[in-house]
């Protein structure tokens, strides 16, 4: 298996769970304080949305590539 093979099945794959899952969130600690033996944390939690046309795109290109990146004879 060549490199270009391995990206486009990359692509097609974070293409299809971009369309199925819609985006990701993760979380982030942003504030912390000690006040003696207490310690606080503030943690935020942030939400990243992935748009229709990039996972379609990632899809399109992935199978471009697999199909295209073929050695021809």
């Amino acid at each position: 298996m060549n490199a270009t093979r391995i990206v486009a099945i990359v692509l097609i794959v974070a293409g299809i769970l971009a369309l199925v899952y819609g985006g990701f969130t993760y979380t982030k600690a942003s504030d912390e304080a000690k006040v003696g033996p207490f310690a606080f944390s503030v943690k935020h939690t942030e939400t990243v949305n992935v748009p229709v046309w990039a996972g379609v795109g990632a899809i399109v290109v992935g199978g471009a590539l697999l199909l295209l990146g073929r050695k021809r004879p």
